[in-house]
């Protein structure tokens, strides 16, 4: 008899809650329908708005710091592969090594308490943050639920006022539903009209907590790390000083091409061949783009028996006038030169190539004058900037430079681009330059990783 006395029982829940769940329903209906009022609270909608807006930003912080305590991790197995590596490395005879050895403990001692006070100080105190949120959140669903079981009930105790046929009995009943469903109603809005706004306030305090304690976490991890790096750069220091001689030296990277100075000399000479019988060409006319002329600058010291008989002598810089008309186009034709002249310009060629100046065409002495620093007696024809070498380089072909550690290079570009080699440099010694004036004897190729640039 108890036992159906206790299916009879559960039977009449499930029917109970059954008919709620129709009731709602139909509630919700009418009221969408606007066939029936529904019962708002604007500032609790209010509350339900932040409560959402607060849990979803303390979800992704969570899910935020758990990323950052497992990157936490890795960053510590990652160390400490490190530090093994190191161990292994380091030869029993070398001095320091029980140093280095309890350095490498104390790292991973370090990565391992960091990583635990993050879990207790800040992982702990999200999970706890977040925990309170589901029962909330379950409540605030419970009360939408009343609040529907509430109108309902009101409306129907409306609608046995109202009709033509009153039935007393049904009223008082109705009345009675009413007044128990208010009840229940009001019980639990009261107590989350409370709960709700408080939360939402506490959410600043947790946030400054939080982040206070991970900076500060932070802060102390990096301190201690900091000593144990510094103890061991103390030790290899002294283990550098113990093996001085057996410095780890920089290599330059492997050139692929051949000699560069070897193919330049063939070219040249395949050139200067055919060309010893021809004439100079005649300068295009005025006006067209290949009109400005081409400076051929020649660095190379004059012969002591000077110019050929005939032959018209170069301009000193002491005269400006003679100079200007230079500069504006008031010099002889190339078909009209002596032989000397042509002589001369040939020789010049042969030895250096052409730097085109655009902005000031005229040449004094073989330097061009008012140009840039491409034309400048103290800089070499096409010199781009400067580097400083920073560890000695000992050159392997004969256009290579021999660079010590100090040395001042002038950059200039490579005559055909297609000859450089990647990581490698032309230049000139700055102290060659200043001493011969002559790109051609000073001029090499030298690893760019050996240098750096200064200007």
């Amino acid at each position: 008899m108890a036992e159906m006395g206790s299916k009879g029982v559960t039977a009449g829940k499930i029917a109970s809650n059954v008919q709620k769940k129709l009731t709602r329903a139909q509630e919700k209906v009418l009221q969408k329908l606007g066939k029936a009022d529904e019962t708002k609270d604007e500032q609790f909608e209010q509350c339900v708005q932040n409560f959402n807006k607060q849990l979803t930003e303390g979800t992704r912080l969570q899910k935020d710091l758990r990323t950052y305590l497992a990157s936490v991790k890795a960053m510590h197995e990652a160390s400490k592969k490190l530090n093994e590596c190191l161990q292994e490395v380091y030869e029993p005879d070398w001095p320091g090594r029980d140093e280095a050895n309890k350095i490498a403990e104390n790292n991973d001692l370090l990565w391992m308490d960091y990583h635990q006070k993050l879990v207790d100080q800040a992982l702990l105190t999200m999970d706890t943050y977040l925990g309170q949120f589901p029962d909330i959140k379950s409540r605030i669903a419970k009360r939408g639920r009343k609040l529907v079981d509430y109108d309902s009930a009101r409306h129907h105790f409306e609608s046995l006022q109202t009709a033509k046929k009153k039935d007393e009995a049904k009223i008082a009943k109705a009345e009675e539903e009413l007044i128990k469903a208010q009840k229940v109603f009001e019980e639990m809005n009261v107590d989350l009209q409370e709960e709700l706004p408080s939360l939402w306030n506490s959410r600043v305090g947790f946030y400054v907590n939080t982040f206070q304690s991970i900076a500060g976490l932070e802060e102390n991890f990096h301190k201690e790390m900091s000593k144990l790096n510094q103890s061991l750069n103390d030790v290899l220091v002294s283990l550098e000083k113990q093996h001085g001689s057996n410095t780890f030296t920089v290599k330059a990277q492997p050139r692929k091409k051949t000699k560069l100075f070897s193919r330049l000399r063939r070219k040249k000479n395949s050139d200067n061949a055919p060309a010893k019988g021809n004439k100079s060409p005649s300068p295009p006319p005025d006006g067209s783009p290949a009109a400005t002329p081409e400076i051929r600058v020649n660095h190379e010291p004059e012969p002591a028996g000077g110019a050929a008989p005939g032959a018209t002598l170069p301009k000193s810089p002491s005269q400006p006038a003679e100079a200007s008309e230079v500069a504006g186009g008031t010099q002889p034709a190339a078909g009209a030169q002596e032989p000397g002249e042509t002589a001369a310009s040939e020789a010049a060629s042969s030895s250096l190539p052409a730097v085109v100046v655009e902005t000031f065409p005229a040449t004094v002495n073989g330097t061009v004058e008012g140009g840039s620093g491409a034309g400048r007696l103290d800089l070499p024809p096409g010199f781009m900037f400067k580097v400083q070498a920073q560890h000695d380089y000992t050159a392997t072909d004969t256009d290579e430079l021999q660079l010590k550690a100090g040395d001042v290079v002038l950059v200039i570009p490579f005559q055909n681009p297609e000859e450089q080699d990647e990581g490698w440099l032309m230049g000139v010694k700055e102290s060659d330059w200043n001493q011969h004036k002559e790109l051609e004897k000073c001029r090499g190729v030298f690893p760019e990783n050996f240098t750096e640039r200064v200007q």
